[in-house]
Parts: C-alpha cells; structure tokens; sequence
C-alpha cells in the first residue's frame, strides 16, 4: 500500500549516520580539516577524536614509528599536536629533510662512521631566531627545518658535502653550524646578504645562499662565488649555480650519495659523476669515466673552466691468465664547444704503466681544462700482451663530456662595460684551445690519495 502523500521524509543527520563509514570519510581529511571537523558537531568531534585517523598524518608529517610512538607512550593525536607545536611552521619540509638527513645517516653509518661523528645535535627555535636578529634577515624555513634536525657539521675532515683531490689540491667541505655560517654572513659588495652554507678548510671555498634579491641574484639561489680576474672593481662576483633552495639543493645532494652516485673512497664521498652510458669495452679490459668540475680552480672571466676525471680500467675476472698485459701509452681527442680538437699523445698515465690481470681494477685522476662551457674526450690506451709481447693492441676510451653548471655574471661587471642586465646563463667567446694535463695527474691511484694541499701544478 502506498504511503500517504502528507508523510514527511525524516531527515538525515549525522546521528542516524553508522560509525564507520563516517570514520572512512574522515580518513581521507587533511589534518586541518581533521581538526576543524571538531567543532562542527559533538558526534563529529568524537569520531575526530579516534586516535587510528591521527596515526597516517603522523607518519606522514613527521615519520613518526609504531616503536617511537611505543616509547613516549602517547595517542597518535598527542603527539601530532605536540609536534605541531614544536614543527609547525615546517610541517611541509620537515618529512622530506627528515628522510634525506635519516637516509644519509643509514648510508654513511655503514661506510664512513666517523662522518656521522662529526654531525651536530639540533638546534633550538629561539636560536634560529637569534641568528636572524643578529645578520637582520630571514631564514628560509627549509634551511631552519634542517637545522632543527642536524646542525651541520664540526669543522673536520671529511666535510659531509664532498670532497676532491688532484696531485696538489684537495677539497673538503663541510656543512656549517648556524653560528659559524652566521659569523661568515657577507655585507660586502658582490656578496651582500650572503650566507655561507659550507666551507673547506684547506681553500677557504664556501657555498653561499643569497638571503635576498639583490646584485643579480634570485632568493635562495645557492652558488659558488667566481671572482671577475679581469675586473677593476673588486665586487664582479661571478656565481656558479648549485642550487634554487635549500630544499632542492640539500636532497639532491644526498640523493646522489645514498643511490651510489657518488663513490666513496677512503672514507670520503667523492663528487665525480658517472654517466652509465660512458663504458667501453674492448676484449676483456672494460673503460669507464666519471667526471667532475672544480669552480674553485675556475674562471668566467677569462674564461678557463676546470674538469677533473676519474678513469677506471678492468680486466674480466673470467680472462685467461695469457690475456695480462701493460698498458703502454695513451692517445687523446679533445674538442671545445667551439668544435677546435686537439690530440695529445704521451707515454703511460700518470707516471704508471700499470699490469691488468683477470679481474683487477686499475683506476686513476686526472684533469683538464677548456675555454669554452663545454667540450669533450675520448681516445684509447695502447696495451702490450705479457705472454706475448711483440703483440699489441688498443683499448678504447668512451667519448665523456664535461659541462660547466650554469652560471651568471656580476652586475658590477655588466654595469661597468654597458653589458645587457640579462643575468641568465651567460655565454662567452672563448679563443683559447682546451689542454690535457694528464702530466699533473695523479700520481697515486685513488683509492691512496692522501690530503693534500694548496693547488693543481697548473695553477700555482
């Protein structure tokens, strides 16, 4: 029978409504509208109240473990909120810096133990802040956030941020403390309203952060600074860009180090990059290149832009013993960006005419430079059989390229010559030829490089 025409609908309200499929719409609620949900209704602030919806945003804010959560012995809502209170203002930071800075601990605790005995405890709140009433700027909460986990390092050797090391010059630099960086803050010209972000011991080399948008620089820009050699006013600051912020600069660093892309050697990470494409074989012996470029040993202006390389030589473990053999000579084809070659021949490498057997691995540094941005190598070592010695053979070197990061010039230096004020990537008319200096390479393998000082041959 039909109901009558006059019977009302009854309404629907949250009270009619079953528990659980309302705590599954909760469970899709951003914290905010988690907490806002509170005030809506009595029903509503209960099921907000259920511990389970506060243990995702927990996880994801601030990576917080079923066995940390055991320890303080708190619900998943007391601990987000007490977190909240404390990290707040980098609740979108603080998770992606916590992982890089806990996966980076994880990753060097197994292969360079006294690197994280040299990290720093926390900082403060109150301390960030004093270091901002102290150089009169802002800090960017992501580089605050990152502090608030690890601040930075004590001034030793290895530096968390890399190291390189040529026959006459060694670099290592470490991630400064917030008093330390603060005590280096730049008001000068070419530099104002620059914090050093690192610093190596041995060259005095820092990473700076521009604090704000001044002398051509972006906020937050990160950089090498590059000394105008060819400009009267002692403020043409050229700038070898690192990074866009902290953030991008700081995760894309230890990215780089926990996936293996940068070796470790001798307890040091080593910043040479590898292309995995940049291998040759030829018979049994395997030639692979990494590369690096070093801002402190170059120029803009005038305009010489250095490379180092690391050349690794491997025999197949499963060669016959008779396949040994010594390398004899090598042959070099260099080419600038400007499409000039150069070729070069010489007797050994490095000093060494090294034996390679059935599986062993022989690997050496060397470097090169060139006036244009770019430019690129390849060649082959010329081998001689032990077993057979009138025989002799040549093992190629894969093409590799070298490329110079972006860069911008000073505004002093623009102003000064009536230039364009276009500060992006600035492009230079090189005449010089590039030249190999395999004859200041390395004189040890590197796996046996020592710290040395002061600078490359070629450059002293």
């Amino acid at each position: 029978m039909a109901a009558p025409l006059d019977m009302e609908t009854p309404t629907l309200s949250l009270e009619l409504l079953p528990t659980d499929p309302l705590l599954l719409i909760l469970s899709f609620l951003d914290y905010r509208d988690l907490i806002s949900c509170c005030y809506l209704s009595r029903r509503l602030n209960q099921l907000s109240n259920h511990d389970p919806l506060w243990k995702r945003h927990c996880k994801k804010y601030w990576l917080i473990s079923e066995e940390e959560k055991s320890k303080r012995n708190q619900s998943w809502k007391s601990i987000f909120i007490s977190t909240y209170c404390d990290l707040g203002r980098y609740i979108h930071y603080y998770a992606t810096l916590k992982k890089a800075w806990d996966d980076l601990e994880k990753y060097l605790g197994q292969r360079c133990p006294r690197m994280i005995g040299s990290l720093k405890e926390s900082v403060r709140e109150e301390d960030l802040d004093a270091v901002e009433a102290q150089i009169g700027c802002k800090l960017p909460d992501d580089y605050r956030c990152s502090f608030r986990i690890h601040n930075g390092q004590k001034l030793v050797v290895p530096g968390l941020m890399g190291s390189m090391a040529l026959s006459n010059h060694y670099r290592s630099e470490d991630l400064l403390d917030i008093d330390t960086a603060a005590g280096g803050f730049q008001q000068k010209l070419g530099l104002k309203q620059c914090l050093p972000l690192t610093f190596c011991i041995h060259t005095g080399l820092s990473q700076y952060m521009a604090l704000e948008s001044v002398e051509g620089r972006n906020k937050y820009e990160i950089f090498y600074q590059c000394p105008d050699q060819m400009a009267l006013n002692p403020s043409a600051i050229d700038m070898f860009i690192t990074g866009t912020s902290y953030l991008e600069w700081f995760t894309s660093y230890v990215n780089k180090v926990v996936t293996g892309g940068y070796p470790i050697i001798r307890d040091q990470i080593f910043r040479y990059v590898h292309d995995k494409e940049c291998v040759a074989t030829t018979g049994d012996i395997t030639v692979s290149v990494s590369t690096s470029f070093l801002p402190e040993l170059s120029s803009v202006h005038p305009p010489h832009y250095f490379f180092t390389y690391r050349i690794r030589i491997e025999m197949s473990k499963d060669a016959l013993p008779e396949k040994a053999c010594q390398l004899d000579s090598r042959y070099w084809r260099i080419t600038n960006a400007k499409g000039d070659v150069e070729e070069v021949q010489g007797p050994g490498v490095v000093g060494e005419f090294p034996i390679i057997t059935p599986g062993r691995v022989y690997e050496y540094t060397s470097c090169t430079t060139f006036s244009t941005t770019s430019g690129y190598m390849e060649g082959y070592y010329t081998f001689h059989c032990l077993y057979y010695k009138e025989k002799f053979f040549n093992v190629t070197i894969p093409r590799f390229h070298m490329v110079c990061p972006t860069f911008k010039v000073s505004t002093a230096r623009m102003v000064s010559s009536n230039a364009e004020t276009n500060h992006n990537e600035y492009a230079v008319d090189e005449d010089e030829d590039s030249t190999d200096t395999d004859e200041y390479e390395d004189r040890r393998r590197v796996l046996d490089i020592p710290a040395p000082s002061g600078r490359c041959p070629r450059h002293t």
